[in-house]
């Protein structure tokens, strides 16, 4: 399968110009306990299809706003750039006035750039309402020193999921319309809590140096899934409330926030500290979107697990209720191609 496609910058002044699709929910920052995989061999594959955008042509990242974003956190240095000519050293020369405090920062910085387009950033100082997790405040906070393994993270799981969709692609009965790329990652801490761990909007993950999730690679990439879903999700119409949302509120109705009667339909075990499933916690915004983006690292979960052959670790989740089926077939058509390896349900 080829890569999924990358935008090429286009430098305006020091700057490469950025459309922005709605804003979605932030992510979890909760008590999580990562579902064990599941499992069997990949069906007979399908001729290969190719990652395609959800939206063509992707957006730019526009790199000195992600780098800059605000006149109080800019140094002096950033003023230099603007008479670089060359793009890809004026791009250089932005990145080094925003690491230039530490040369290891830089080079993880520069290569994630280099390899995906992706622009590591900063988020700007402001207030948030976190719904159930009551008022926050974020600062910025670049991901260098003791923050620098969250580089590396973001690294991996980038070159993870390019192995998983080219695994993917062979089963694909049609394009699979899930882009991971390119994305700004906008850097912060929230000052005296770990929550949000990451929130996504116009193509941008903001993620918490200090958040709760982001405790290891695996934890990392997870995350991440689960925030690009927002965006593809965003992306393809808001298309979870239309597509989940009539099963999501019965489910509710039937269940309210009940732990036994919510398990069988919960994609995740991540929790809520004092609440129920974090697919199910109310006055999250629209809780749907936070099932399906849920849902979405089920998908891929089960998928990796099942193209590399990896054992059984618990039922299927298409496999469970009627409610999983149908949210499992609607969301394989819409983003993934319809391709799935997990094998068909026991009879």
């Amino acid at each position: 399968m080829a890569r999924a496609s990358l935008a090429v910058l286009t430098v305006i002044a020091g700057a490469c110009t950025s459309p922005s699709p709605p804003p979605v929910v932030e992510a979890p920052s909760v008590v999580s306990a990562a579902p064990a995989p599941l499992v069997a061999s990949a069906p007979e594959p399908a001729p290969a299809r190719v990652v395609e955008p959800a939206v063509d042509p992707p957006p730019h990242v526009d790199v000195a706003a992600v780098l800059f974003p605000d006149a109080a956190t800019t140094p002096a240095a950033a003023a230099r750039c603007a008479s670089v000519g060359a793009e890809r050293d004026r791009i250089r020369c932005l990145f080094a006035a925003r690491y230039e405090a530490d040369p290891d920062a830089l080079r993880l910085a520069l290569d994630l750039h280099d390899a995906t387009g992706d622009v590591a950033g900063l988020q700007v100082e402001q207030d948030m309402d976190g719904g159930f997790r009551g008022p926050l405040h974020l600062v910025p906070e670049l991901p260098v020193g003791k923050h620098r393994r969250h580089l590396a993270w973001i690294a991996a799981a980038s070159r993870d999921f390019d192995a998983f969709f080219a695994a993917l692609a062979p089963v694909a009965r049609a394009p699979v319309r899930y882009r991971i790329r390119p994305l700004a990652y906008r850097f912060f801490r929230s000052v005296g809590r770990t929550t949000p761990s990451a929130y996504a909007e116009g193509w941008a993950v903001s993620y918490n140096v200090s958040g709760s999730l982001h405790v290891s690679a695996e934890a990392v990439r997870d995350t991440l899934f689960h925030e690009i879903f927002h965006l593809n999700d965003a992306a393809h119409g808001d298309w979870s409330p239309r597509a989940l949302g009539a099963d999501y509120d019965a489910i509710v109705r039937r269940c309210g926030t009940r732990v036994a009667c919510l398990a069988p339909y919960a994609p995740g075990d991540t929790m809520v500290r004092g609440g129920t499933y974090y697919a199910f916690q109310p006055n999250n915004g629209a809780p749907v979107r936070e099932y399906a983006a849920e849902l979405a690292l089920r998908y891929f979960r089960e998928q990796r697990a099942a193209l590399r052959g990896e054992a059984a670790g618990r039922t299927a989740f298409k496999c469970g209720p009627e409610e999983n089926r149908r949210a499992w077939a609607a969301m394989t058509a819409e983003l993934f191609g319809g391709a799935d390896a997990v094998p068909a349900c026991a009879r």
